[in-house]
């Protein structure tokens, strides 16, 4: 039996392996000896001085390269990026979203995925159910670093009732052994009123605590709650009262914490901010803003930075009409920067318009999950001006495609209007705004899977 190999579909110009004449299509057979698992194998091994690899040719034959690479980047990109089979999750969480899609959308929107290599390649979360001794080891022996975990609870009876996995207890002491290592960690509390609130979310906090300094940080986000909720566990959305709640002890143990360690550890995603009509935490109390992509400072480091790009700037003197569509929960702040744009630019009058997602429901008020019917059906009687300026949040990876699969040409289409797609920066922002740069297709990391 040939032993498996891993195809690659591209050589870097000037690259060691464009020098060995390494073609697409070729198969990296081995690496001193050790066949390759995943890329995680790959990046370890090619990591030397020197390195004996074994490649199988298109033409069948096998070569035995010798490489002295000084720790450089060989060159080479694979057809699987993971160089592996994605792992499917065997959870069935009761807040898991996916479960709220509605039938008939693209068949990727249903994938679920649990992979703990996908959390060091493009930051997701995951529960721990999904792996094994040999995944802890190779984490401890590669050092991988930060992992990041779907924690929820730290009851472990709870912990399986969640998950819906009589497991996912038992699965909570593989951060011991990651501990132990002083292997990075990040945390994720997805919070369900009537579950793993009030007590338990104290009880949470105060466990995950004991793993300071190598838990780095752990976010409170709150469920999401779509309309396509029928024969699920029954989940009520976050209210202002239960917001209030979540805030009074994040806060608490915020300030504890900071006495003790230096950080403040626990983090409340800006949308507990929101519901619960507070104003959002300074900026030193995000530590660097460790858990942004989960939602928590985004709109305190939006703000920080749209001023800071204004200050560059200078009135051109420019008349435009433009709009910018974005979720109910991010269009207060949208019109705040957009004032003042137009306090700096008086020439330009800007409209922000919130978008009630009808697709999921409107209890959902991100503006990732906003889909193009939704902005067709909203803004068609609305005066749009010469561009609709849009989230990249809303399009699929690396694609201007929504998640209904209408596309950013159809939005256009129908709405008679040029969109710009505005990355996540302030400085993005301003630019778009002002029209200052050319739009650029939205770039995204290689190994992203997931799309919401």
């Amino acid at each position: 039996m040939s032993k498996r190999g891993h195809v690659i579909k591209a050589v870097e110009r000037g690259s060691i392996a464009e020098e060995l004449e390494l073609e697409p299509g070729d198969e990296v057979l081995s690496i001193d000896g050790h066949e390759l698992e995943d890329i995680f194998d790959y990046e370890y091994y090619v990591n030397s001085e020197a390195i004996l690899m074994v490649v199988r040719k298109k033409n069948g034959e096998e070569w035995e390269l010798e490489i002295e690479n000084q720790y450089e980047d060989l060159g080479l990109t694979f057809e699987n990026g993971l160089m592996s089979e994605y792992r499917t999750c065997k959870n069935n969480c009761i807040f898991c979203f996916i479960d709220q899609m509605p039938p008939g959308m693209r068949e990727t929107l249903y994938f679920k995925d649990d992979d703990s290599r996908l959390s060091f390649l493009q930051g997701n979360y995951v529960t721990l159910t999904n792996m094994s001794e040999h995944d802890i080891e190779r984490i401890i022996e590669f050092k991988l670093a930060p992992i990041n975990i779907s924690v929820h609870t730290t009851n472990p009876e709870l912990r399986c009732q969640m998950l819906h996995n009589r497991f996912a207890g038992e699965a909570l002491k593989k951060i011991d052994r990651l501990y132990e290592a002083g292997i990075s960690m990040n945390g994720q509390i997805v919070l369900c009123k009537g579950v793993n609130d009030k007590e338990e979310l104290e009880r949470t906090i105060g466990d995950l605590s004991k793993y300071l300094p190598y838990m780095e940080s752990v976010s409170v986000v709150p469920v999401g709650v779509s309309k396509y909720r029928n024969g699920l566990y029954p989940l009520s959305p976050v209210t202002k009262e239960d917001a209030i709640s979540v805030l009074d002890i994040v806060e608490r143990w915020q300030k504890t914490l900071y006495k003790e360690h230096g950080c403040h550890f626990i983090h409340a995603s800006d949308e507990f901010y929101i519901l619960a009509e507070r104003p959002m935490p300074e900026e030193k109390r995000y530590d660097g803003y460790i858990q942004l992509e989960n939602g928590v400072g985004m709109l305190r480091l939006l703000e920080t930075e749209v001023e800071e790009a204004l200050k560059e700037e200078a009135d051109d003197d420019a008349i435009e009409e433009i709009s910018i569509a974005t979720g109910m929960l991010a269009a207060p702040f949208i019109e705040n920067h957009a004032k003042l744009v137009h306090d700096k630019f008086p020439g330009r009058t800007i409209h922000v318009y919130p978008i009630v997602n009808h697709f999921f429901g409107e209890q959902i008020t991100v503006a990732g999950l906003i889909t193009g019917q939704d902005l067709i059906a909203q803004l068609k009687e609305k005066s749009l001006g010469k561009r609709l300026l849009l989230p990249e949040c809303m399009f699929r990876s690396g694609e201007e495609v929504f998640l209904d699969d209408l596309t950013r040409q159809d939005v256009q289409n129908a709405l008679q209007v040029q969109v710009d797609i505005v990355k996540s920066s302030g400085q993005d922002f301003v630019n778009t705004v002002l029209g200052h740069v050319k739009e650029k297709k939205p770039s995204y990391d290689g190994y992203e899977l997931k799309e919401i």
